[in-house]
Parts: C-alpha cells; sequence; structure tokens
C-alpha cells in the first residue's frame, strides 16, 4: 500500500492536526502530491499551510465536504490512490449551543467522500476520528479499547460516532477499503486556541484568566500531535482494511496539573486560574488503550507528556504573530 500512493487527498487539512499532517506527509514521502480540500471555516486557518504556497507537490482546493456535487467531481477527477478524512466540526461547547453543523459536516460530508471514494474507485479511506465515541470512564475503568462500544455523550461526540458507522457500513456494505483512527486529546504547534492547551497558554502570556471547567479534576489522555499523525501514516499504509485502530499517549493528566503545568513553564502565578460553571454533560475521564496500533502496525508514541507541553509553549511563545491574527479574526480575511 504504502508504495503505490503518490496522490492523496486530505480533507480538513488547514486545521490544527489536518495541517501537521501534510507537513510530516510532504516530508517523509518526496514522491506524494497532496491536494488539501477545506472549507475555512473557524478553525481553518490557511496560515498554518502558507509556506507550502509554492510547492508544486501541494495544491489547495477551497470547498465544503457537505457539497455533493463538488466532492463527487474532484474526487472523480483526481486520481487519487487515498483520502485522508480529518475534516470535521470538533468543539464539543459549539455542539451543545447549536449540533446543526456538526451534523451536516461530520455525518452528511463524511457520506459524501465515501460515495465519491467508491464511485472513483480510490484504493484506500482512512477515517480520523476520535475516543470521545466511547463515552466516559470512571476513576477504575479500563482504558477504551477498539472493542470499547460507542456510548458518546455530546452532540459532537454522537456525529463522529454516526459517521464512525458510515465508514463501517461501507466496508461491510461495499467492501471498501477503509480504516478508522481514533485518538486522545491532541496539542501541539498549530493548534485553534479554543482549546484547553493553547487556550491556556495564550490567555497566560496575556496575564487574562484561565477558565477551568468545575472543579478541574477531569482526567484526559494526552497525545502530541506529531504522534497521532504518525499513527495516522501507520495506519494509512499499515492499517487492515475495515478495522479501527486507538492512539493515545498514555499520558493521563487532570485538567488542574495542566493547567498549573502550563502556569510553571511561563512562570505565571496560580491566581490567573479561574474556576466556572462546568460544561453540560462533561465527560470525566478518557483514556485510551492503544496496543492494538503497537502490535499490529508498530506505532508507539515517541513525544512524553513533559517534553512534548514544553515545546508547545515555547512554540506559541516564538509565533506570537499567528496567534496575533487568530485572536484578532485577521486570519480569516483573503481575497476571493
Amino acid at each position: 500500500m504504502s508504495s503505490s500512493i503518490k496522490r492523496m487527498l486530505v480533507t480538513g487539512g488547514c486545521g490544527f492536526i489536518g495541517a501537521n499532517f501534510v507537513r510530516m506527509e510532504l516530508e517523509k514521502h518526496p514522491e506524494l502530491s497532496i491536494t488539501n480540500l477545506d472549507a475555512l471555516t473557524y478553525a481553518g486557518n490557511p496560515d498554518n499551510l502558507a509556506d507550502l504556497a509554492g510547492d508544486p507537490r501541494y495544491q489547495f482546493v477551497h470547498g465544503d465536504i457537505a457539497d455533493r456535487a463538488m466532492v463527487m467531481k474532484l474526487i472523480g477527477e483526481g486520481g487519487f490512490d487515498a483520502v485522508v478524512h480529518f475534516a470535521a466540526e470538533s468543539h464539543v461547547d459549539r455542539s451543545i449551543d447549536d449540533a446543526t453543523p456538526f451534523l451536516r459536516t461530520n455525518v452528511i460530508g463524511t457520506q459524501n467522500l465515501l460515495d465519491a471514494a467508491r464511485a472513483a474507485k480510490v484504493p484506500r479511506f482512512v477515517h480520523v476520528s476520535t475516543d470521545e465515541v466511547y463515552g466516559t470512564l470512571g476513576p477504575a475503568d479500563p482504558a477504551f479499547t477498539e472493542e470499547t462500544p460507542l456510548t458518546p455523550n455530546s452532540p459532537y461526540s454522537a456525529s463522529k460516532a454516526g459517521s464512525d458507522l458510515l465508514v463501517r457500513a461501507a466496508f461491510h456494505t461495499h467492501g471498501m477499503n477503509v480504516v478508522t483512527t481514533r485518538c486522545s486529546n491532541n496539542y501541539g504547534p498549530y493548534q485553534f486556541p479554543e482549546k484547553l492547551i493553547p487556550l491556556f497558554i495564550t490567555n497566560a502570556l496575556a496575564d487574562a484568566p484561565l477558565p477551568v471547567y468545575g472543579d478541574g479534576m477531569q482526567v484526559r489522555d494526552w497525545i502530541h500531535v506529531i504522534d497521532h499523525c504518525r499513527g495516522v501514516d501507520a495506519a494509512l499504509r499499515k492499517g487492515r482494511a475495515g478495522e479501527v485502530y486507538n492512539f493515545g499517549g498514555r499520558s493521563e493528566r487532570f485538567n488542574m496539573d495542566v493547567t498549573r503545568a502550563v502556569l510553571k513553564l511561563l512562570g505565571k502565578p496560580d491566581s490567573l486560574i479561574k474556576y466556572v460553571t462546568d460544561r453540560l454533560g462533561h465527560d470525566r475521564r478518557y483514556a485510551v488503550d492503544c496496543s492494538k496500533a503497537e502490535s499490529e502496525l508498530g506505532w508507539t508514541q515517541s513525544v512524553t507528556f513533559e517534553t512534548g507541553l514544553a515545546d508547545t509553549v515555547a512554540w506559541y511563545k516564538a509565533n506570537d504573530a499567528w496567534v496575533a491574527r487568530v485572536k484578532s479574526g485577521a486570519y480569516r480575511e483573503r481575497t476571493a
């Protein structure tokens, strides 16, 4: 599979994880060309890949995966060897306020991509999902495995579970060569500052409050974005058709401990912590068993949480212009 991938479609490549994946793939595979399909919603930042504009192996297409006619035409004419599907509405708080965009992109958009890939006989389809489809864990529960039932608790995770089931159906009904990946909480460069770690880094740099939900004792398993991208690449090139692969950091942390670690790295006081009303239906704990990916794909984590967090803090400090453009909204200003 690996040597036969010359042309790849990546959806959502201007987002946090997608942009890191595009960069990694072009660096690792000189023979590869990538078409990046992105709707450039608020979380799609063209600044993330601006330096690739002159690379002949990289093409950007501004489009929405919910636009069925466009998707059918692009994939039908693209000659792609693989589709790697990152594009998604992904912020839980926004899904609580209005679930409709999540259904449109995550469910309808995914089905459009599957239909187009099947019609064009694309050899491989990788669907990037989330551990949140598994629901929540108690303090002593074992980590999520690929066999854990799907019990999503937010509109966001419910929409992702729906897309996962559509991918499963494409394999069982149509025999498509699909693989699904599910990953724990990502962090690293280019992450939109509405998510916990970049929000707290950028707020702390500005001496603004760090809003901690509830008691701050929610537990998340943190994985550096590059380790996640390496996992997606391994699933793309080595994964068995119809299978699901979990990727995690084996780095469970209380949100409060992450908050204090950020403040310590920046030399800021704990007085910046501000407790706020907990999120509705807030999942208490996530933990991911990634032994299947380790044994079948030869994948393993390469970045410890301590090293990754320090590097991430350093990246945001060094890229204050990027942060300023995101915070001001200037990154969304573009010519037609």
